[in-house]
């Protein structure tokens, strides 16, 4: 008897299938996935007018990451475009 129930990911049957008798098996298909990595995020973050502490430079970047436990206020992370110098703030 086999599993009808597609996998949610795939769409297909998951595969699992039960002997009339016997030991119990569970077989499934190996799905591959492509898995993309950027090296570089350049371009693709928001800028501000901010000046950078290290080189004095009137641009970076920034991200916002909660660092701390949920009901604390986010940290804001600035990357100087120019040295990739980094700081935070609270």
């Amino acid at each position: 008897m086999e599993c009808k129930r597609p996998d949610p990911v795939t769409k297909l049957p998951c595969g699992h299938s039960e002997p009339t008798g016997g030991k119990n098996t569970t077989t499934r298909k190996r799905v591959d996935r492509e898995i993309v990595v950027t090296e570089s995020i350049e371009g693709t973050l928001p800028t501000v007018k901010i000046i950078c502490e290290k080189c004095k430079n009137h641009e970076a970047t920034w991200v916002i990451r909660q660092t701390r436990a949920a009901d604390e206020p986010a940290t804001r992370i600035y990357q100087c475009t120019k040295c990739k110098h980094k700081w935070r703030e609270y």
